[in-house]
C-alpha cells in the first residue's frame, strides 16, 4: 500500500460513518429535550430517522454488490434528510433555541456533504476510476466479479411454451 493510499477495514472507519453517529447522538438528545406529549410522536420519530442514518450507512457497506451498496447509502440520505426536517419541526414549535437548531443543522449539512462525497466515491469505483474500498474477502467470501458473473451465467433464454389444448 503506498503511502496516502487507506483502505476501509470496517464502516466504523468510514469518516462518513463517525459524522453520523455523531449526529445521530446530537439528534437522540434533541428527541430527549421534547415536551412530554411528543415522546410517542416526534421523539420517536427522529430516533427511528436517527438509527437508520448509520444503520443504513453500515449495511450498505456490508453489502458485496455496489447496486446495493449504494441503495443503502441512498436511504440514509433519505433519513438524513428527514431529521433536517424534523429540526424544522423543532424551530417552527419553538422546542429548541435558534442557535442550538441552527448548529445541528450545521451538523446535518456536513453529514449530507461527506454522504453524497461517499455515493461519488461509490459510483467511481464501480466504473473503476479509484481504488478498492475494503479490504480483500476471505478467501470463502463472494466477490463482486463472482457474483457477476453468476448473474450472467443466469440469463438464459426462457422455455418456449408449447400449448396442446386447441382452446388456447
Amino acid at each position: 500500500m503506498e503511502s496516502g493510499e487507506r483502505k476501509f477495514q470496517t464502516f466504523e472507519n468510514l469518516e462518513v460513518y463517525q459524522v453520523a453517529r455523531a449526529f445521530r447522538c446530537a439528534m437522540y438528545a434533541v428527541s430527549r429535550a421534547l415536551p412530554s406529549f411528543e415522546k410517542f410522536e416526534l421523539a420517536s420519530q427522529i430516533r427511528r430517522a436517527a438509527v437508520s442514518l448509520t444503520n443504513n450507512i453500515s449495511e450498505g457497506h456490508g453489502r458485496w454488490h455496489w447496486l446495493d451498496h449504494i441503495k443503502f447509502v441512498l436511504q440514509s440520505r433519505g433519513s438524513l434528510q428527514e431529521l433536517i426536517d424534523d429540526l424544522n419541526v423543532c424551530e417552527d414549535e419553538k422546542y429548541l433555541a435558534p442557535d442550538e437548531i441552527s448548529k445541528l443543522k450545521q451538523d446535518g449539512w456536513r453529514v449530507l456533504h461527506l454522504i453524497n462525497g461517499y455515493l461519488r466515491y461509490l459510483r467511481e469505483r464501480k466504473i473503476g476510476h479509484t481504488l478498492e474500498l475494503r479490504e480483500t474477502p476471505p478467501s470463502n467470501a463472494t466477490t463482486d466479479d463472482d457474483l457477476e458473473q453468476w448473474l450472467a451465467n443466469l440469463l438464459i433464454e426462457p422455455p418456449q411454451l408449447r400449448f396442446h389444448d386447441s382452446t388456447f
